[in-house]
């Protein structure tokens, strides 16, 4: 009879049925666990079945003998000369924006310093059939200098914003064509996600279905994916390291540092850029969907007020669009090749409050772990905390359920300071957590840190020496966390301090 239900995944190979002969099927054995996990199940079988061959075939060669304590004996060689992996610093060399209030990192947190608004009445389309007409919309943008005609031409808006934030991060990191070519591109790598990707193709493309299949564009499957910017932007860099998106609804900026971060340590690659990139300011993504989730403030007779996180007037988010990426590279890479360096980062985390699709947790559970699971993976102590650029997208439940989160981590910090920068650009999704990293290092640097407009009544029990209020203030960072929380539950920290 042959045994065919035992645990162990030498059953199949060492057992018999009686009367005939089988040799153990050694390249199974190899590769479920090693050669001393074997013996230790062929132990255990000695004592329960004994060591009659004719049932317990793996000993009836002394040559199979022979080769197992070999590779044993190899394996516990190898195990004992495995050399430690040296922790790998990672920092900030280069920034690119694309946003409402700005496409250049100074001038963005010039405009964020002095409050200035980037929310207004739509003009891209005509909104007048929706309850809410207002957005942080980009007016004003040229991708020449950075995107080819061709692919101008043929790409949704999301893939440009990617492609131009991500060649400003690239030069701002001091890289050019002669010093790209000096790299070690093998080891260099991009992830620039999206919470939607290409909306307005995917749009455009139903609406030719309804016409004839032969109207869609060619370009459609490709260009409607998340992965297309990191993908097109490391042919025209040459980058052959790690590349695909992530995508986290409105968390997908910092899945995708963290991630990045993730590959530098290890060891695998040098440099990455990483960030994340949205354009929902059209008819089926901006107004139809988020208008259906009934999510959106309708304030449209005063668009630079709509956005008002922990202000008890606050009736629903205001989306924006744009792109945020960073240029994450290895410290001794980075000093070696001379390259400015903004912050270090020093680590973060992820989790899922497993609660609602699109209500955070009542009791703050789900951001309450992100956070202190960022402090441990980080090795940062709670009190070193004293600035948090705050998700606070200006929803009546999430503002306040991630105030008490905070408050509960680090209330007990006189230096405390919270702000939200989607009071000035609204909520860009996807790339909402890596435009407002950018706003975190550039606080880091300027040691000010940017006002949290709008906020007349605050909400009860908002303590409003911890929010930072009006006008901008200055802030000697000791570590600045930055969140960031999506739909589903998704909810993300990122840590980054000053370079020493």
């Amino acid at each position: 009879m042959v045994v065919s239900s035992m645990a162990s995944p030498l059953c199949t190979c060492m057992f018999q049925t009686p009367g005939r002969k089988m040799m153990p099927n050694s390249s199974k054995c190899r590769n479920r666990g090693g050669f001393k996990s074997m013996m230790n199940h062929i132990e255990s079988f000695e004592e329960f079945f004994g060591t009659d061959s004719r049932r317990f075939c793996i000993f009836g060669s002394s040559r199979t003998r022979r080769l197992i304590s070999r590779a044993s004996s190899s394996e516990e060689v190898m195990a004992k000369k495995k050399p430690l992996t040296e922790q790998r610093r990672v920092v900030v060399t280069g920034l690119g924006v694309v946003t409402p209030l700005g496409h250049d990192p100074d001038i963005f947190y010039n405009n964020l310093l002095e409050g200035v608004s980037g929310i207004s009445e739509i003009e891209g389309f005509d909104c007048s059939q929706f309850p809410t007409r207002i957005a942080g919309e980009i007016k004003s943008f040229s991708a020449d200098v950075w995107v080819s005609p061709k692919i101008s031409k043929r790409a949704d808006k999301s893939m440009i914003y990617t492609l131009t934030a991500g060649k400003k991060a690239f030069a701002d990191g001091g890289l050019t064509e002669e010093v790209n070519r000096g790299l070690d591109r093998s080891k260099c790598g991009i992830i620039i996600g999206s919470a939607l990707g290409g909306l307005k193709i995917c749009t455009e493309s139903v609406a030719a279905l309804n016409v004839s299949y032969k109207k869609i564009t060619p370009f459609y499957v490709p260009y409607v994916s998340t992965n297309i910017g990191s993908a097109i932007l490391a042919m025209d860099l040459g980058w052959m390291g790690p590349n695909y998106s992530s995508s986290a609804a409105c968390a997908t900026s910092n899945f995708c540092i963290l991630n990045a971060a993730y590959h530098i340590k290890k060891g695998e690659t040098h440099m990455m850029l990483c960030g994340g990139s949205d354009a929902a300011v059209i008819p089926l993504g901006r107004l139809g969907g988020f208008s259906a989730c009934r999510t959106l403030s309708k304030r449209n007779y005063e668009p630079t007020k709509a956005s008002s996180p922990w202000d008890t007037n606050r009736d629903g988010f205001v989306i924006g669009e744009g792109a945020g990426v960073l240029l994450l590279e290895e410290l001794e890479h980075a000093k070696r090749r001379g390259a400015p360096i903004y912050a270090e980062f020093l680590g973060g985390s992820f989790t899922c409050d497993a609660y609602h699709v699109t209500k955070p947790h009542p009791d703050g559970a789900g951001v309450a772990l992100c956070i202190e699971k960022a402090l441990e993976q980080s090795g940062v102590a709670r009190e070193d905390v004293n600035y948090i650029n705050a998700h606070a997208a200006s929803t009546p439940t999430g503002d306040l359920k991630e105030y008490q989160a905070l408050i509960r981590c680090f209330g007990m910090n006189p230096e405390l300071k919270v702000n939200s920068t989607k009071s000035m650009i609204g909520h860009l999704l996807g790339a909402a957590g890596a435009v407002e990293a950018v706003a975190t290092i550039k606080a880091i640097q300027t040691g000010l840190v940017h006002p949290n407009i709008n906020l007349e009544n605050p909400d009860e029990g908002v303590d409003m020496e911890v929010l930072v209020g009006s006008k901008k203030e200055c802030l000697d960072i000791k570590v600045a966390l930055s969140n960031s929380f999506g739909f589903g539950g998704q909810n993300s920290s990122i840590l980054f301090a000053p370079y020493k």
